[in-house]
């Protein structure tokens, strides 16, 4: 087993108002001054059950709860500089672009998107950001 713990320069982000991670990592990690937001998927803060719905309601779900651990590490949601997105289906696109760009407004970051073949939970969409 590892005797590796966490290195002084980096802080770990935790926040209730976004789902616990559900492994060994940390929803966030602050890094000077850029923030390293792991993948948000679309669990219910308050009851860690996957929202249930279409790949809409995921998306905003999901979406919520990066913004929810951008704003515990510090930041805006306008400061985030990359995102990858990633989707169960590539057919998706269209409905999670429209929601991803409502939720960034006049801000675009630069992105990635990609098709997997799954996603923990069983999810339709994922979301990571560096900030």
């Amino acid at each position: 087993m590892s005797e590796a713990q966490t290195h002084p320069s980096l802080t770990l982000i935790s926040t209730p108002n976004a789902p616990a991670a559900i492994g060994p990592y940390a929803q966030a990690v602050k890094a000077g001054d850029l923030l390293f937001v792991s993948g948000c998927i679309s669990l219910n803060p308050k009851c860690e059950l996957v929202h249930e719905g279409d790949v809409e309601a995921q998306t905003h779900q999901c979406l919520a709860n990066l913004k929810a651990i951008v704003e515990a590490g510090g930041a805006e949601v306008g400061r985030i500089v990359k995102t990858t997105v990633f989707l169960k289906s590539m057919n998706d696109f269209t409905k999670v672009n429209a929601i991803y760009g409502s939720f960034f407004g006049k801000h675009t970051p630069a992105r990635s998107c990609v098709e997997v073949a799954r996603l923990p939970k069983d999810v339709l969409v994922e979301v990571e950001a560096i900030v």
